[in-house]
């Protein structure tokens, strides 16, 4: 497998199958759909919190019984693993074909192909909660072997929320299993212990600590420096709504919890992948703590934006390449007319946006996208976009997006097309004033062409802020010249 960092869109069965060779991996997390039978919606707000906040559809967890569910319970005969086809058959006669029944042939036919790329000396972590994890723990069981278990792990976290006849859910559950019994590489994590855990031993009250290589020493130290190994249960703070890494996205993890598992089963330069990588929290930490990775996701949703946080994260430190989205004017406009939403939340990023359905589907009020960007005095300020993908665009529709600024209050509109604007179109567009900023002068509504997009250049705009911030990045951007790309701040 080539060195580059690789971010497939597609499914990942497809794309385990097609790109990704025997024992090349060696670690995976995936944090797939729960089975939670809902739809899920990603959510953004201004830099300042202003306003109110815009979504649009994630991904839909809901599954039903199918050909497609079928044709995995058939891979699955077909794989030779006798003890997976004994359980999924006995599962299918137990509970029925259902949607239950959907999920777990196709959480099963994957888990066969991601064992597959998995080294011997590598590991896997499955991420899930109480909707699907008893059936998912036999599954897995079937697939590694039981000798191959290693831990269940707890994650534990506070959520201030109040339930009916019952207790509040507060963790969710890791299986972890190793591809071969005691090869998998594993660094063991450690935590200070408090004051409370002092134990007698040896006839004194002392710490019982260890070292790098996991050997028990006696330490009389009050517990500053020492040190035990980590538990099964982990207690990590999910994500409030104003941390500062947050993209929106409705299942997003904290990039503490990959650092851990990335930590814990890798080691630099090895190759970590996640394929169902959603918003990319793996992939960030795997890029942060060294490490090679390949992403998967089914959405250009979620393409776009683990595109965006890396690049806005990591600037030119990070090198990947982006696989199965559009390259091109014609492959742009098939995704456009085959999944309207996806090609304009996909194309509001690669400019610097951000995909907006205005908090309801369908209720876009004539804007696809916003931007924000530093104006006069330092004050941040958004920017509409809107995006035509068909063949044919006329001055009427500049005409549109001009109204909807003033209606909205906004002083700078982008208009992204497919075709090459018109003459009028270009006329419409300069018929606005020019926006003076510290950073030069910027046209307040300007047309631009997919396929000046797709040659490299990019839209004259000032610096852009991005709505959410990420870790600090390993490069700073220089001052930013007019005429070029806006920078992300």
């Amino acid at each position: 497998m080539a060195d580059a960092n690789r971010l497939y869109y597609g499914d990942n069965l497809d794309v385990l199958r097609t790109h990704v060779a025997d024992e090349s991996v060696d670690l995976i997390y995936l944090d797939p759909p729960f089975n939670s039978n809902a739809s899920y919606n990603i959510l953004f707000k201004s830099p300042d919190g202003a306003g109110a906040d815009a979504s649009i559809e994630a991904f839909d967890d809901t599954w039903v019984w199918g050909p497609a569910a079928a044709s995995a319970l058939m891979d699955i005969t077909e794989s030779g693993n006798h003890a997976l086809h004994a359980l999924m058959q006995a599962m299918r006669s137990a509970i029925g074909e259902n949607a239950m029944m959907a999920y777990l042939a196709m959480m099963a036919v994957r888990l066969i192909e991601l064992r597959r790329v998995l080294k011997p000396t590598g590991s896997l972590y499955l991420h899930c909660d109480p909707t699907a994890s008893h059936y998912l723990k036999l599954v897995l069981d079937a697939v590694f072997g039981l000798e191959n278990f290693r831990n269940e792990i707890i994650w534990c976290y506070r959520k201030w929320s109040i339930t009916q006849g019952q207790f509040v859910r507060n963790h969710d559950t890791l299986f972890f299993y190793s591809k071969e019994q005691s090869q998998q590489v594993f660094n063991t994590q450690f935590v200070a212990p408090s004051a409370g855990t002092m134990k007698r031993w040896k006839g004194h009250k002392q710490h019982a600590v260890f070292d790098a290589d996991g050997v028990r020493h006696a330490s009389s130290q009050d517990g500053e420096d020492a040190k035990s190994a980590m538990p099964d249960w982990w207690d990590i703070s999910i994500l409030n709504p104003n941390a500062k890494e947050r993209l929106g996205y409705p299942t997003q993890k904290p990039v503490a919890l990959l650092e851990r598992i990335v930590a814990a089963s890798s080691n630099p330069g090895d190759i970590v992948l996640d394929p169902f990588c959603g918003c990319g929290t793996a992939v960030d930490a795997a890029q942060k703590l060294g490490r090679r990775w390949i992403g998967i996701d089914i959405t250009h949703l979620a393409v776009g934006l683990i595109e965006k946080r890396l690049r806005e994260g990591y600037g030119d430190a990070v090198r990947f390449d982006t696989i199965g989205v559009p390259r091109d004017l014609a492959s742009a406009q098939r995704l456009a007319a085959d999944n309207p939403h996806q090609f304009q939340a996909w194309i509001t990023l690669k400019p610097g946006g951000w995909p907006w359905m205005g908090g309801k589907k369908g209720g876009d009020r004539g804007v696809d996208g916003y931007f924000y960007y530093v104006a006069a005095g330092g004050k941040t300020e958004t920017g509409v976009i809107s995006v035509k993908a068909g063949a044919h665009v006329n001055p009427a529709m500049v005409r549109d997006l001009g109204r909807v600024m003033a209606r909205d209050g906004h002083k700078m509109g982008l208009f992204v097309c497919a075709a090459d604007p018109t003459r009028g179109m270009t006329e419409e567009a300069n018929s606005h004033a020019l926006i003076q900023t510290e950073f030069g002068r910027f046209p307040a509504l300007q047309c631009f062409t997919l396929e000046a997009l797709f040659d490299g250049h990019h839209p004259r705009l000032p610096p852009l802020v991005s709505p959410n911030r990420r870790a600090a990045r390993v490069e700073t951007r220089e001052s930013h010249q007019p005429g070029a790309q806006g920078a992300l701040i």
